[in-house]
């Protein structure tokens, strides 16, 4: 009976990355810092039939170095005019194979690609916007994985809202009802 629920929410992580105005385009990402949740917002960049998610980043940023602490990542989309949340949780897998980089890297616009070039850091203070140099010759893009072990599923409606958990289990996925 669940079942339905799960359906939805993969058609809806699928049109987050294949339509540039859907809503689950932009999600919150939660890593964890020396204990303290740490959220940003970050852009799908697809979603996989296991319901994995990637995202891009440069691997200079605070999120990766707490990845690499502690790989448990939380994810946040929630569709306004449907009034639907989804919540993922799972572990960061940082993509390493050079030529699955190679391969994201090219799907990237030209204009979007000096995001990845910078030759200072993210978060490394300047003195003013305009006062940012880049590369020519190196990049220092990252792509990260998130595999959810869990789902929720939450739809706001009257006269009662629905909320499901869902748990990966080894062939598939359970489902379960919660009180909203």
């Amino acid at each position: 009976m669940t079942n339905q629920y799960l359906e939805e929410a993969k058609r809806e992580l699928i049109n987050g990355h294949a339509k540039k105005r859907h809503p689950f385009r932009y999600f919150v990402l939660a890593t964890s810092q020396d204990g303290i949740p740490k959220q940003r917002t970050v852009v799908l960049r697809k979603s996989f039939l296991d319901l994995s998610l990637l995202f891009y980043t440069d691997s200079r940023t605070q999120k990766i170095n707490d990845i690499k602490q502690n790989a448990a990542l939380s994810a946040l989309f929630y569709h306004p005019k449907k009034l639907l949340q989804i919540r993922v949780e799972g572990k960061a897998e940082i993509i390493t194979d050079q030529a699955q980089i190679d391969t994201y890297w090219h799907t990237i616009q030209a204009s979007s690609k000096k995001d990845y070039t910078t030759k200072l850091a993210p978060s490394t203070p300047i003195n003013a916007p305009e006062n940012i140099n880049y590369t020519e010759d190196q990049h220092h893009f990252c792509a990260v994985k998130l595999i959810p072990a869990t789902i929720e599923y939450l739809q706001l409606s009257r006269p009662n809202h629905i909320r499901v958990l869902f748990s990966k289990q080894d062939e598939g996925w359970s489902g379960q009802f919660l009180v909203p």
